[in-house]
C-alpha cells in the first residue's frame, strides 16, 4: 500500500527514559522503522502552564489528561522544581536507540522556551538555541544529526535557514499534506520539508466521540483506503507510556492495511526532488491544537 513514517518526538527527562525504550520493544516488535527526534537540553516542561490564558489550551489539556501523561514531578519543572538536563541525564538511552539502528535527530534544545519564543526570536537568538542542540548532539552520539523536527511544528526564518546551513537534506517542522521544497522570502530553500501528513492522538482524542477505545480504530480509518504515504508524529511521553496499548494497536493496524514502516531518511530516499513542489513558508491552524503553526498551504 504505503510508507508510514514514523516521528517520534521526545519532549521530556521522563519521556526519554521510560517511554523511548517502551517504543523501541514495541518497534522491533513489529519490525518497524522510526526516527527518533530528540530535547537536548533543560526540561522545562512546568514553564507550559503559562500558557493556561492561551485560547484553546484548558480545552486540550482536559480532554488529553496532561497530568496523567506527563506526571506531577514534570510538570515541576521550572516551577518549584530546577529543570533537569536531559542530555546529561538520559545519555545511555539515546545513546542505546542510536545504536539499535533507529534514525535520531534534533527535536529542539530547551522544548517550552522554543515552541513559546521561537516565532518572534531574532538572528542571534535562534542560532544560540539551533547551535546548542547540535553540538549536544554530536557529543552524544559522535556525529553530526541528519534531521530536525521542530518542537510544537514552531520555526522562524533564521531556523529554516540554519538547516540549510548544517547541510541537512531533509527535515519534518510542520504540518500539511505532502514533501515540498520551501520557499522563504522568494528564495527556495537546499532541504526538503516532509510535514507531519496525519492528526496526532492528543488532537483527537475527547472531540466527536473519539477516546482511549476507538482513536486507534479513527486513525485507521484514516489510512485503510489511501495508497499515498503519511508522516506520523507521535510522542514519547504518551505513545511511550500510557498510550502504548493505542499505538500498538496503530502498528497492528497498518501492518494488516498493507502498509510499511519507515525513517525521515527513508522516506527522504524515495524522493525525486525535481519532481516536487514548491511552496512558501506559512503559518495557519489546525484542528485540535491551540494557536498557530507551520502549515503547508493547500
Amino acid at each position: 500500500m504505503a510508507r508510514i513514517v514514523l516521528k517520534i518526538d521526545v519532549d521530556t527527562l521522563r519521556g526519554t527514559r521510560e517511554g523511548v525504550p517502551n517504543l523501541a520493544r514495541l518497534l522491533d516488535k513489529y519490525h518497524a522503522r522510526a526516527t527518533f527526534l530528540f530535547s537536548l537540553g533543560p526540561d522545562h516542561t512546568g514553564w507550559a502552564l503559562r500558557r493556561v490564558f492561551r485560547p484553546g489550551f484548558l480545552k486540550k489539556v482536559s480532554r488529553t489528561s496532561v497530568v496523567e501523561h506527563y506526571g506531577i514531578k514534570t510538570l515541576m519543572y521550572g516551577v518549584l522544581l530546577p529543570g533537569p538536563d536531559i542530555g546529561r541525564r538520559a545519555v545511555a538511552e539515546m545513546r542505546a536507540i542510536h545504536e539499535a539502528g533507529f534514525e535520531c535527530g534534533i527535536h529542539t534544545w530547551d522544548h517550552v522556551y522554543w515552541q513559546d519564543n521561537v516565532r518572534a526570536g531574532n538572528r542571534e537568538w535562534t542560532a544560540s538555541q539551533m547551535q546548542r542542540s547540535h553540538a549536544r548532539f554530536v557529543e552524544i552520539f559522535g556525529t553530526p544529526p541528519v534531521t530536525h523536527g521542530a518542537a510544537g511544528w514552531q520555526m522562524n526564518s533564521y531556523a529554516f535557514e540554519q538547516i540549510d546551513a548544517w547541510g541537512m537534506k531533509y527535515a519534518s517542522d510542520g504540518r500539511g499534506h505532502t514533501p515540498y521544497i520551501p520557499v522563504l522570502d522568494g528564495r527556495t530553500l537546499n532541504h526538503v520539508q516532509m510535514p507531519t501528513t496525519l492528526p496526532t492522538l492528543d488532537e483527537i482524542l475527547g472531540v466527536d466521540g473519539v477516546d482511549v477505545s476507538n482513536v486507534a480504530a479513527h486513525l485507521l480509518g484514516l489510512t485503510s483506503k489511501q495508497a499515498h504515504d503519511q508522516v506520523f508524529t507521535l510522542h514519547a511521553e504518551l505513545e511511550g507510556q500510557k498510550l502504548a496499548t493505542v499505538f500498538e494497536q496503530l502498528l497492528a493496524g497498518w501492518s494488516a492495511q498493507g502498509h510499511s514502516f519507515c525513517t525521515m531518511g527513508d522516506y527522504h530516499a524515495t524522493l525525486d526532488r525535481a519532481t516536487l513542489p514548491t511552496y512558501p513558508v506559512a503559518w495557519g491552524e489546525i484542528p485540535g491544537r491551540a494557536g498557530e503553526l507551520i502549515l503547508q498551504p493547500d
